[in-house]
């Protein structure tokens, strides 16, 4: 019996099932490489609000919707941790800064408005940060639909962000290609039936992961060469 290739093969020995009809994107971690710029921000307002935040709790979090990071900072921190004043110091020490693009962004959207292959947005940020990173990337006209935080009553890992995103962009989930970052933004793709690649930023895919995508990639460059 023939095996079958690993989902982190070299790529050019890897073919996608289907040829995708759209695509849907995250948006942190994966077209913008901003868990650096929040990590720092996380780090400096946990440190003016004196509490012990740590890498590994800062990972807890990425990906995830508003409601469980908040759950996940009052199981740290306690009932009576100020949010809403932790988060303003978040939002204060990142001010206007806006995070770079990852590498292959660029090529990777010309080549999809090239072959006329809509995409879309799929986020579990709020929607004054897309704003910030659409205007300074110069995205806006160029996405079909965004879906955030605030567009969705269960956010990922739940499947909701991509099936809704997948009926903007009129096509059934399996003909639908999902690029994340993040093993709980594969699991809300791949709940929703779309092909899941994953581009890992600051978390490196389990064996539950793994077996959620279709590939494991380095870079969307590695994205672009698959859909020559």
């Amino acid at each position: 019996m023939k095996t079958p290739p690993r989902p982190d093969v070299a790529t050019n020995a890897f073919r996608l099932p289907r040829r995708p009809k759209a695509v849907v994107f995250d948006l942190d971690g994966t077209l913008i490489d901003s868990e650096a710029l929040v990590l720092e921000a996380y780090m400096a307002a946990a440190d003016s609000h004196r509490v012990p935040f740590t890498h590994e709790q800062f990972l807890s979090l990425v990906g995830r919707h508003r409601q469980h990071s908040e759950m996940k900072m009052r199981e740290y921190f306690g009932e009576a941790f100020p949010m809403q004043d932790f988060y303003a110091s978040v939002g204060a020490h990142i001010g206007d800064k806006h995070a770079p693009l990852k590498p292959g962004v660029a090529a990777l959207l010309d080549r999809l408005d090239a072959s006329a292959t809509p995409y879309a947005l799929a986020t579990s940020s709020g929607p004054g940060w897309v704003e910030k990173h659409f205007l300074a990337h110069s995205f806006n006209g160029r996405f079909r639909g965004v879906v955030t935080r605030e567009d969705v009553e269960h956010g990922k890992p739940h499947p909701e962000p991509y099936l809704k995103a997948s009926t903007i962009l009129g096509h059934h989930p399996a003909d639908i290609l999902a690029i994340e970052d993040s093993p709980t933004g594969v699991a809300s793709a791949h709940a929703a039936g779309l092909m899941t690649l994953m581009i890992p930023d600051l978390i490196q895919p389990d064996d539950e992961t793994r077996g959620r995508v279709l590939h494991v990639g380095k870079s969307l460059e590695d994205v672009l060469a698959l859909l020559a």
